[in-house]
This record gives C-alpha cells, sequence and structure tokens, in this order.
C-alpha cells in the first residue's frame, strides 16, 4: 500500500488564526478601542437591537459598526441612518469573518477616537463561533422564536460568547419557550455567561444590557490608561 500523509488543516488554520487575533487584540488595546462581536442566527433582531444600543450610548462615546454579510448592504444603510460610522462587509460567501478579515475591515473603517468598534458578524450559530475575531469580547442574540434548546444543539457558540441576549421576549406569551430552561442549557455549557433578556422592538431590558456594555468599555479603557 502507497504512503502517505495526513495534514490536519483545519487545526493549523485555528492555530495561525489564533495567532492573528491575539496580535490584533494588542494593537486595538494599544488604540485603547473596544471591539465587540455579535453573532446569532438571521432574523435575530441584530441590527434592530445594535440601533437601539447606539442611540442609548452615540452622545457618549464614539462608534463604529462593521456589517458582515454573504453580499448586501441592507444591514449597513439600516446602521448609517443612526449617525455614527459604518463600512459594509462582503465575505464573497464565506459564513464567518477571521481575524485578518476583521483587520482588513477595521483598517478601512478607522479607528481615530472611536471607543466602540462593533463587528456584527454573518448570521448564522455555527461558521462563526469557530473564529477568533480578535474581539474583546463575544456577544450572541438568541430570539423567542429560535427555541430554547438552542444551547444543546449549538454548544459552541455559548461557550465562546461572553454574553446572551435573548431578544423578543414581547412575543414570549405567543412562544413555547421557555426563559428558565434556556437559562438552565446555557449556564450548562458556560457558567460564566452573562444573560440579558429584552426586547429590542420595545425597549423592555435593554438598560440593563447597555449598562453593562458601558461599564466594560469603561473598564478596558482605564486599564489601558493605567498599562500606559
Amino acid at each position: 500500500m502507497k504512503e502517505y500523509r495526513v495534514l490536519e488543516v483545519k487545526q493549523s488554520i485555528f492555530a495561525n488564526n489564533d495567532k492573528d487575533a491575539d496580535k490584533l487584540r494588542q494593537e486595538l488595546k494599544e488604540e485603547n478601542t473596544f471591539l465587540l462581536n455579535v453573532m446569532s442566527s438571521p432574523g435575530s433582531g441584530k441590527t434592530t437591537m445594535l440601533t437601539k444600543t447606539i442611540a442609548a450610548l452615540k452622545e457618549e462615546i464614539q462608534i463604529g459598526v462593521m456589517e458582515a454579510d454573504i453580499d448586501s448592504d441592507v444591514d449597513a444603510d439600516t446602521i448609517a441612518h443612526t449617525g455614527v460610522k459604518v463600512i459594509q462587509l462582503h465575505t464573497g460567501g464565506m459564513c464567518h469573518l477571521d481575524a485578518d478579515m476583521t483587520r482588513q475591515g477595521i483598517q478601512q473603517l478607522g479607528t481615530e477616537e472611536l471607543d466602540l468598534v462593533v463587528l456584527e458578524n454573518v448570521g448564522n450559530l455555527v461558521c462563526p463561533a469557530e473564529f477568533d475575531t480578535g474581539a474583546v469580547k463575544n456577544a450572541m442574540i438568541l430570539s423567542v422564536p429560535e427555541g430554547h434548546d438552542k444551547p444543546l444543539k449549538y454548544p459552541l457558540i455559548f461557550q465562546v460568547c461572553d454574553v446572551l441576549i435573548i431578544n423578543k421576549i414581547d412575543v414570549l406569551p405567543y412562544f413555547d419557550f421557555d426563559l428558565d430552561k434556556v437559562r438552565e442549557y446555557a449556564l450548562m455549557r458556560n457558567p460564566k455567561l452573562k444573560i440579558f433578556p429584552i426586547s429590542a422592538k420595545t425597549g423592555e431590558g435593554m438598560e440593563d444590557w447597555v449598562n453593562w456594555l458601558r461599564d466594560e468599555i469603561r473598564s478596558y479603557q482605564d486599564s489601558s490608561e493605567l498599562k500606559g
């Protein structure tokens, strides 16, 4: 039998990406820019949540947004109406962003005087979770219509995220969604996960989420100043 080599390409790709992500994180730390990576399924309400978050914070901090999609600029157009700096990233069919793609976006966006850059990742619960983008924090949105069993079906995204935002709680009466169960399942995957039930539409719960994000940005910037 002819001998041949087996190359673990996937592991190599992830290892190289992790190094790129760590380097990008350090670069952003030096610039005092907080990068938030937001992931979710399509239709979970990412963009609506983001516009409400921007409205709550834009008078206090300078915000930039990178909208990632396979081939669309709908979300970037929506964010542009909030008045913050925004660019659209097209992935050319890829279902995720990696650290190098994120760096390219940041270079085009420009981080001068930006306190917060939000990366709205490509919409799905699998691929984006596998690639470190260099973000300071990872947040995911799970909407009520998606069901409370998603932490059991897609464990990795719950494991790599710092925050779970449960959106569309205004429609809880109309869906078979158990808020206690999703908390239980999510914390089983990641005991350190911060959980914020919200309705981006009505504003319910948004204050707690915004306060957490504000505090994280301030703490990050204070630590950068002390280090400097």
